[in-house]
């Protein structure tokens, strides 16, 4: 009778794991699935271990959320070349965040919580700070005009990204739909005439126009 040369397992130890092996797996599950279904007991159970094991390498779901913000941020974030003109330095800083974050919106989720950021992505807040201030405004006025910049930013990410995921999963018209085709022209003359296209034309991407119409509105104001 052969025997197997393989090491025996221990009954009942957990699998040893890596940091690596976590973020990792912690990533997977976001990209997935989304920031809130990602749970120690969930990671655990993934990576084929306990939960108290983990906490020997994260102290939480807080910390490996800030590793994995990190880690995104080290690896896609990169400092474009600025123009001269102030103006045109705050649409280029707040275009490369969104086309980051376009890729990956779970990162927005994080973000839109507020207590939780990437230190390398403030080079970039930086820029849209300072040069609001180069074309006027005051360093308070400037942090308000940022605010705007980032909601804009995190909202049209948040849409797009939820009608994405609805319309992967669900091929059936959805309520607005219905009730665009069944509009009354008598009553909302320019949205009937409209509803044909409403679909086509809200998923255009406008993000840029709409971006420079706000910071032109931020500035004029």
């Amino acid at each position: 009778m052969s025997h197997s040369s393989a090491p025996r397992k221990t009954p009942g130890r957990p699998a040893r794991i890596s940091r690596e092996d976590i973020i990792g797996t912690a990533r997977r599950i976001v990209t997935e699935e989304g920031a809130d279904r990602l749970t120690m007991r969930r990671l655990a159970q993934e990576v084929g271990s306990t939960p108290m094991a983990l906490y020997h390498h994260v102290r939480g779901k807080e910390e490996l959320l800030l590793l994995l913000l990190n880690d995104y941020a080290e690896r896609t974030l990169h400092r474009p070349a600025l123009p001269d003109q102030p103006r045109e330095r705050v649409v280029v800083a707040a275009a490369a965040i969104h086309d980051v974050l376009a890729a990956c919106p779970w990162i927005v989720e994080v973000l839109t919580a507020d207590d939780l950021m990437s230190t390398t992505a403030l080079w970039f807040v930086e820029q849209i700070v300072d040069n609001l201030v180069e074309c006027g405004l005051t360093p308070e006025r400037a942090v308000h005009g940022y605010r705007a910049i980032w909601y804009y930013t995190a909202g049209e990410i948040l849409v797009r990204a939820t009608a994405a995921r609805r319309r992967a999963t669900d091929d059936q018209p959805t309520y607005r739909e219905r009730v665009f085709a069944d509009l009354d022209p008598g009553e909302l003359p320019r949205l009937a005439r409209l509803s044909g296209r409403w679909a086509e034309l809200t998923a255009e991407d406008t993000y840029r126009d709409g971006l420079r119409a706000l910071v032109d509105g931020l500035l004029a104001s």
